[in-house]
C-alpha cells in the first residue's frame, strides 16, 4: 500500500463515523470515494440498511458489484448525506471537482443533500484554489465558440491567457455521463471563486463548472499524523 492509498483508507474510515443506519446516502465518484465504498460495503454486509444514490455510472457499477442498494433522486427525494472527494479544497470548504468528469451529477446529488462531507488526502488542501485545472462542462453543439466566450469572460475578470483545453480520452473527445464535453481551464490561482463561478454560468453553452462554493459542510483531510476535521462555521 502506498502512502497515498493509506491516507485514502484512513479518511474513508473516518467518514464511516458519519454514516447511520437507515440513511439516504449520496455516493461520490473518484478513487477516494471508491475506497470509501469498499469500507461501506462491509457495513452493509454486516446488516446496515442504506438507500444510496450514485453520482456517476462508474460509481453505480462499482456499488452494485459490492452489494450496495441503489436508488434514484426521483425515488428517494432529499438525501441525508453525500460523501465525495475533491481535486482541490481550501479551508473555507470551497472545492474544485470534476477531474473524473462527473461534476454535473456530483453537484446535483450534493445539492439534494442536507449535508455534504468531503474526503481527501493532504495533497488536495490548498491555500488558494486554481492550481488544479477547473473543469467546465459544455454542450457539444458550438463548443469551440463556447470556449472563445469563456476566454473573453475570464479576460474581463482579469485572468489573462488562461489555457482552455478540450478534454480528450483515448484519442477522442471525452464525454460525460450526460453526453457533454469538458474543457479544462488552467488559472494557476483563482482570486474570487464565487465571482468566477457566476461569470462561467452566464456563458451560453455552459452546463456546469467544477467550482463547489458553499456546498460542503465538512472536510476531512488525511495526513500521516491525523485526519483533520474542518467544518463550516
Amino acid at each position: 500500500m502506498t502512502d497515498q492509498n493509506a491516507l485514502k483508507k484512513a479518511v474513508a474510515a473516518k467518514a464511516l463515523e458519519y454514516v447511520r443506519d437507515g440513511m439516504k446516502l449520496g455516493l461520490g465518484s473518484g478513487t477516494t470515494a471508491e475506497v470509501f465504498l469498499d469500507l461501506l460495503a462491509l457495513r452493509v454486509r454486516g446488516g446496515m440498511k442504506l438507500l444510496c444514490v450514485p453520482t456517476s455510472e462508474r460509481t453505480a457499477l462499482y456499488a452494485r458489484k459490492l452489494g450496495i442498494t441503489l436508488s434514484t433522486l426521483e425515488d428517494v427525494g432529499a438525501l441525508d448525506l453525500t460523501i465525495d472527494g475533491a481535486d482541490e479544497a481550501d479551508r473555507d470548504l470551497n472545492l474544485i471537482k470534476g477531474g473524473g468528469g462527473m461534476l454535473l451529477r456530483e453537484k446535483i446529488v450534493a445539492a439534494s443533500s442536507r449535508s455534504m462531507l468531503v474526503i481527501a488526502d493532504e495533497s488536495k488542501l490548498v491555500a488558494r484554489m486554481g492550481k488544479y485545472p477547473l473543469p467546465i462542462e459544455v454542450i457539444e453543439f458550438g463548443h469551440a465558440s463556447t470556449a472563445l466566450r469563456l476566454a473573453a469572460a475570464f479576460a474581463a475578470l482579469g485572468y489573462k491567457d488562461v489555457k482552455i483545453t478540450p478534454r480528450v480520452r483515448d484519442g477522442a473527445p471525452f464525454k460525460t455521463d450526460s453526453g457533454c464535453l469538458i474543457y479544462d481551464a488552467a488559472f494557476g490561482q483563482i482570486a474570487d471563486a464565487p465571482k468566477l463561478a457566476t461569470a462561467i454560468l452566464a456563458v451560453p453553452g455552459v452546463v456546469e463548472h467544477g467550482l463547489f462554493i458553499g456546498i460542503a459542510k465538512t472536510l476531512l483531510i488525511a495526513s500521516p499524523d491525523e485526519v483533520e476535521i474542518i467544518t463550516k462555521v
